[in-house]
C-alpha cells in the first residue's frame, strides 16, 4: 500500500491528509511533488496530517525535511500533526521531533499560524 494524499483548505491554510506508507519510490516522490506544487502556486502555510501514515522509511523522513526546507525558503511554515506513535517515535529517534513543528491535534496546528 502506497501513500495517498488528499488536499483540502482550512481558511488560508492548506491541509494535506497523508495515509498509507511513505517509502522510497512513488510514495515519497508524490509527497515531494505535492509540496513543491503547493509552494510553486503560492501556498506557504501547510499542515501535513499524518494520522493515517502506518510506516515511513528514510526516504519519507528525507521528504519531510526537504518539504520543511522548501517551504521555509519561501518564508512559509510546514507543520505536522496527528502523528501515530510509530512515526512520533521515529522522529524522536532521529531527533527531528525538536526541529520540525509538530502538533498533537490538527486544530492546534491550524491555530498556531
Amino acid at each position: 500500500m502506497s501513500a495517498t494524499l488528499a488536499i483540502r483548505e482550512a481558511g488560508h491554510i492548506i491541509v494535506v491528509d497523508v495515509t498509507g506508507r511513505i517509502t522510497i519510490g512513488d510514495a515519497s516522490n508524490a509527497l515531494h511533488d505535492q509540496l513543491h506544487e503547493l509552494v510553486a502556486s503560492g501556498h506557504t502555510k501547510i499542515v501535513l496530517n499524518l494520522s493515517g501514515v502506518i510506516f515511513m522509511d528514510s526516504a519519507g523522513i528525507g521528504e519531510l525535511v526537504s518539504g520543511y526546507v522548501t517551504v521555509s525558503h519561501k518564508q512559509g511554515r510546514l507543520k505536522l500533526c496527528a502523528l501515530t506513535k510509530r512515526i512520533r517515535d521515529l522522529l524522536q529517534v532521529t531527533r527531528l521531533y525538536s526541529v520540525l513543528d509538530i502538533y498533537e491535534f490538527e486544530e492546534d496546528a491550524l491555530s498556531s499560524f
